[in-house]
């Protein structure tokens, strides 16, 4: 989405001008509101109905600031004035609004006080019950992962020992670890003003999404190295919109921090930070950490820009700019005390959708795929799979096709029905994720699979090329170098059959082709990868599929 590359405040200190406003994107500058004709009022309906559909159902005005950015400021009554007119031009579009800060500005004369605003509108689409965004967990093993979830999902305090990460594990061995070794989903939601909404006072997930219009669904993966291979698949496979990683503020950045941090920047992921545990540590520690995350960030590896969110303006600052790739900002929290939290839950709200209106209109009116990343058995129900819609929509009854097969072969579905963050629906879109029930197929299901439209003719390949950087590598890769490869929901392992070079080594490019050893998958040309083995790790980008002969027609179930 695009966004001017800051907001009205910055910290504490004031700006006198603002980048000049741009036609495209969500904010929008207003200098007053004040009893606007009807032709008047008609052309700010519009505008508002334009910026919302930029910005997925969320807007920005700034208030009291002209077009080409100066602070310029309203007083009292002109201000009140234009909060009124702004309040029944939400109206009128079914919107709301929330001040998210207000604040006055330096003045010559003390009796001409005058202040400035930041309004957010938010409205959800027609076609959405909510606005859904997926966030993915980052950081080393006991960063403090899976407790900052729980105490945001959850609505209280860690004790200090554990006590808030319980309801999100999944297995015995991980509540006597305290270590997670699966993906668990959690959900957050927000209303019109900013309210939290969780399963604190024993809220169920039907309250939740009932009174939220916004939803952000937490992805909590795994830190230690040996559960690595189910990190990079909650990556790939899930197509989170931001990643959240996490560091302990008395280790800093040691053992998975730093790959997970790559990963993220190689898939194109946002990433924030969020550092922990800072009740147990003295403010030096705390400090040494914060100075040794900065150093990494504007790093030639990284290229970012750190941001200190220690105020509530610095927060709204964040989240506005964070369509810009280089910002990062970093939050130092507590999960005992709550020092900071609600500048994180702020920061949470604010956050805009990753994809403009016309970019998810255009992924919508595509050809239906989900990569699939879940199966279920359910008596009665028959197979259930879970997992993102890459692009257009299912509903229910649809006539779509899973595969590849083991042979390479896809298979005729239908679509019994729907399921969305545990709740029942008639219709799923791109960027979401949903349970489907597909009955009894003719095939075995297995993650990686896909559900695509029959329109698609689908067809799966062995061998394909990649246009490939090798992040690090103690020697050198030559033919016949076997890694693990992540495409997508595609996990498998694949032999180089072909290079453009003799052999490549670390920071090295190269054109290779690949095969995978076990069986053909569905991959598309452009799709990111991530190939791992042992320390070696690289990434990608997919530029040719080699096809398979027996899959250029769909199988039909054998008698």
């Amino acid at each position: 989405m695009n966004s001017q590359e800051t907001t009205m405040f910055d910290g504490e200190e004031r700006l006198d001008t603002l980048p000049p406003e741009v036609e495209e994107g969500n904010i929008e500058y207003k200098l007053k509101l004040v009893n606007p004709s009807e032709s008047r009022m008609e052309h700010l309906v519009t505008q508002m109905k334009w910026r919302l559909q930029e910005g997925q159902g969320e807007a920005i005005y700034e208030i009291g600031v002209e077009d080409n950015g100066n602070l310029t400021g309203l007083t009292e009554a002109e201000m009140k004035a234009s909060l009124e007119t702004l309040q029944k031009m939400a109206i009128r579009l079914g919107a709301t609004l929330s001040v998210i800060q207000k604040k006055q500005l330096d003045s010559s004369s003390g009796n001409d006080i005058r202040s400035v605003a930041e309004i957010l509108v938010r409205r959800v689409p027609d076609n959405q019950q909510f606005i859904d965004l997926r966030l993915a967990v980052l950081g080393n093993v006991d960063a403090g992962k899976s407790t900052i979830l729980g105490v945001l999902t959850q609505g209280e305090l860690d004790n200090g020992r554990g006590r808030a990460r319980l309801n999100l594990f999944r297995h015995l061995h991980e509540i006597q670890s305290g270590r997670t070794s699966s993906i668990s989903h959690e959900i957050i939601g927000f209303n019109a003003n900013g309210q939290v909404f969780n399963y604190s006072e024993s809220r169920t997930v039907e309250e939740i999404i009932e009174n939220s219009t916004k939803i952000i669904t937490l992805i909590d993966l795994c830190g230690h190295q040996k559960y690595l291979k189910t990190t990079i698949f909650g990556l790939t496979g899930y197509s989170p919109d931001f990643a959240m990683l996490v560091v302990s503020a008395n280790t800093g950045l040691v053992g998975t921090t730093k790959e997970h941090l790559g990963f993220a920047l190689a898939l194109g992921v946002p990433t924030f930070v969020v550092v922990t545990k800072v009740d147990t540590c003295r403010g030096t520690q705390v400090e040494r950490t914060l100075r040794q995350l900065e150093r990494t960030l504007k790093g030639p590896g990284c290229r970012k820009v750190p941001l200190r969110v220690e105020t509530e303006d610095d927060a709204v600052t964040a989240a506005t700019n964070f369509g810009n790739e280089r910002i990062c900002p970093i939050f130092a929290i507590s999960c005992v005390n709550g020092q900071n939290l609600d500048f994180l839950l702020k920061f949470l709200n604010v956050l805009p959708p990753t994809f403009s209106c016309h970019e998810r209109e255009k992924i919508i009116q595509e050809l239906t795929e989900l990569q699939i990343d879940e199966i279920y058995s359910i008596v009665g129900v028959g197979t259930v799979v879970g997992g993102t819609i890459l692009r257009g929509t299912i509903k229910e009854g649809d006539n779509l096709l899973i595969g590849p097969s083991d042979e390479g072969l896809f298979y005729p579905v239908t679509v019994g029905s729907l399921h969305r963050n545990r709740l029942p629906c008639r219709l799923a879109s791109a960027g979401q994720s949903a349970c489907v029930s597909i009955g009894k197929p003719s095939c075995i299901v297995r993650k990686g699979m896909v559900l695509v439209s029959p329109d698609l003719k689908p067809q799966a390949c062995l061998e394909f090329e990649a246009d490939i950087y090798v992040l690090f590598h103690n020697k050198f890769i030559c033919r016949g170098f076997q890694t693990v490869i992540h495409v997508g929901n595609v996990r498998q392992t694949a032999i180089i059959t072909k290079m453009s070079k003799g052999g490549i080594q670390t920071n090295d490019k190269a054109i290779v082709t690949f095969k995978f050893i076990n069986r053909p998958e569905y991959i598309r040309v452009g799709s990111r990868l991530l190939f791992r083995e042992g320390r070696t790790k690289g990434m990608g980008e997919v530029t040719r599929i080699f096809l398979l002969s027996a899959s250029s027609e769909c199988c039909q179930p054998s008698r």
